[in-house]
């Protein structure tokens, strides 16, 4: 991959941070590429990094180049606030980076259960919102339809790919994203149970060190957990609400 490449990813993260806020940031940036699922430079960028790298494609792990410009981009990961919580006006709420570490986390304590890769699990924890680098943390307050949701997030998903310049490592990324979307496998439904319980249990955590009442997160998850794991994890959270309360 050129310098050039490298310097133009490395200037996409400032170019954003002009806004006020970063959900200012990607509100705009969302409504701006309403036409696309992802940033026309990102798209640039990807296209030309998958040309630059088409020669090593097969290599078992992205260049040097490729891997800072792709961790670049996930950086702002880091500093997009969950937008659940700042429309409900929580302090310092958690970035998309912290709900997705601890939902690591979850799966590598998680004990082992029949038919379950807990090594997948904990990968695809960490993978299943990366998408959200480039669209942001889309939710249904945005009027944004479940099905154009998926769309962006496939097409923000394919460009991070080509970025990371393709190969086993980027293809692994994609199948484990793909795989929780489309909730397919046992693995997918117990990243899908922890991704509802993290949020439940930030939720409880705001409520208890802000004040706040967050009766809506709960009252959304109620009776969508499909493992057993998340079922029980789910019940003790509710136990430990209900004697905070």
């Amino acid at each position: 991959m050129s310098r050039v490449l490298c310097k133009s990813t490395i200037a996409l993260i400032p170019s954003l941070a002009s806004s006020t806020s970063p959900h200012f940031r990607f509100k705009h940036f969302r409504t701006s590429s309403s036409s696309n699922s992802s940033s026309p430079r990102v798209s640039r960028m990807a296209t030309e990094a998958s040309s630059s790298s088409s020669s090593s494609s097969s290599s078992a792990s992205p260049s040097p180049s490729s891997a800072i410009d792709f961790l670049t981009l996930c950086h702002r990961l880091k500093t997009t606030k969950r937008e659940g919580w700042v429309r409900r006006g929580v302090n310092a709420p958690e970035s998309i980076a912290d709900h997705m570490y601890r939902m690591g986390v979850m799966a590598l304590i998680a004990a082992d259960l029949p038919g379950v890769d807990r090594d997948k699990c904990v990968k695809m924890a960490i993978v299943h919102d990366i998408a959200e680098a480039i669209v942001g943390d889309i939710t249904p307050a945005d009027g944004i339809s479940k099905d154009e949701k998926s769309r962006r997030e496939r097409a923000a998903l394919e460009d991070m790919c080509k970025l990371l310049g393709g190969g086993p490592r980027a293809k692994e990324i994609s199948d484990l994203w793909m795989e929780y979307e489309e909730n397919s496998s046992l693995e997918a439904k117990v990243v899908k149970d922890f991704d509802k319980v993290e949020m439940i249990l930030q939720a409880l955590e705001y409520e208890n060190g802000q004040g706040k009442d967050l009766e809506e997160f709960f009252q959304s998850t109620a009776g969508k957990f499909q493992t057993d794991v998340g079922k029980a994890w789910a019940a003790e959270v509710a136990s430990r609400r209900k004697k905070s309360n």
